[in-house]
């Protein structure tokens, strides 16, 4: 039988010219200790601009999940679009797996691109991945925006059925998707109005290509992610926070974006989406972008002279 065209790569592919022309470039360095970032950067970073840092989830790699935004973002801010360990081109020979950790790898690509200070989206998992940093780097995390990140999740929730996923294993099985049936099951719990019909063999490309390697690694991320995990164990921000929910989440649902925002307190804001899951950034890129742009370049702090 012949091999269906590889949608993937050629997405891949897309997607790399698609950043060189919005003023980005490719960027790799090595943390030591067996840890190498990768992340895209300006080509030029303009001092007058305020840096954003626009932080994946699962699922495809970033440059699918971020290309929209790059565009119509790239006049008021830096950009820079990190790989978290074990996506893209970023991977560690070290045993940590929390969100803590990759929130001090991403901070020391900044520190390796002398970046001091800036701002933080994060979407699903990459928003746990950001509120670690604003927990961690308090003087450098300036505004924070959380696209459906059930940070406030805890690990007796899946028990109890809050979420869809009933316990890590099923999270894995989910988010890791290893058949046509189980990328169908991802797509019907992260779509509102998921696609109605989708080849197999651009689902088994889909796998090949974005769920194949570090498959260990990655399910012990998200093993790490549940593991003991408490409201009252979470620090709390004190920055500025932008919680954008899916009306209709299943994986985390918007008990959760009422449970953070009361955890937060009086310095975050929630905005609900209507008619939208947990691919917010799918499903209505547009309407997600409003929302970033209302709070990141309409409320900018002034310039300093």
């Amino acid at each position: 039988m012949a091999k269906c065209l590889s949608f993937s790569a050629l997405g891949n592919s897309c997607y790399r010219c698609s950043f060189n022309k919005a003023g980005l470039k490719s960027f790799t360095t090595d943390l030591g200790d067996g840890t190498h970032m990768h992340c895209w950067v300006p080509k030029t970073h303009v001092q007058s601009k305020p840096t954003l840092l626009l932080i994946h989830g699962f699922g495809a790699n970033a440059m699918w999940q971020f290309n929209y935004f790059i565009p119509l973002l790239k006049s008021k801010f830096n950009i820079y679009v990190p790989d978290l360990l074990f996506f893209g081109d970023s991977y560690t020979t070290r045993p940590e797996r929390t969100e803590e950790f990759q929130a001090q790898c991403v901070m020391a690509v900044m520190d390796a691109l002398n970046v001091a200070k800036m701002d933080v989206m994060g979407l699903s998992y990459g928003g746990f991945v950001a509120y670690s940093m604003a927990a961690q780097f308090k003087e450098r995390v300036g505004r924070v925006v959380l696209g459906c990140a059930g940070v406030s999740l805890e690990e007796k929730d899946m028990e109890e059925g809050l979420s869809q996923m009933s316990s890590v294993d099923e999270a894995v099985s989910i988010l890791l998707p290893q058949t046509p049936e189980k990328a169908r099951e991802l797509m019907r719990l992260t779509f509102h109005k998921p696609p109605q019909t989708l080849p197999t063999c651009v689902l088994n490309d889909y796998i090949e290509v974005m769920c194949t390697e570090y498959r260990q690694e990655k399910k012990e991320l998200i093993q790490a992610l549940g593991k003991d995990r408490k409201l009252s164990n979470l620090p709390k921000i004190t920055q500025p926070t932008l919680l954008v929910w899916g009306e209709y989440d299943q994986l985390f649902p918007l008990e959760l974006a009422h449970r953070l925002k009361s955890h937060i307190g009086e310095n975050a804001e929630l905005v609900i989406m209507k008619n939208v899951g947990h691919a917010l950034n799918a499903e209505k890129p547009k309407e997600l972008c409003k929302h970033m742009k209302s709070f990141l370049i309409h409320t900018l702090p002034p310039t300093k002279q």
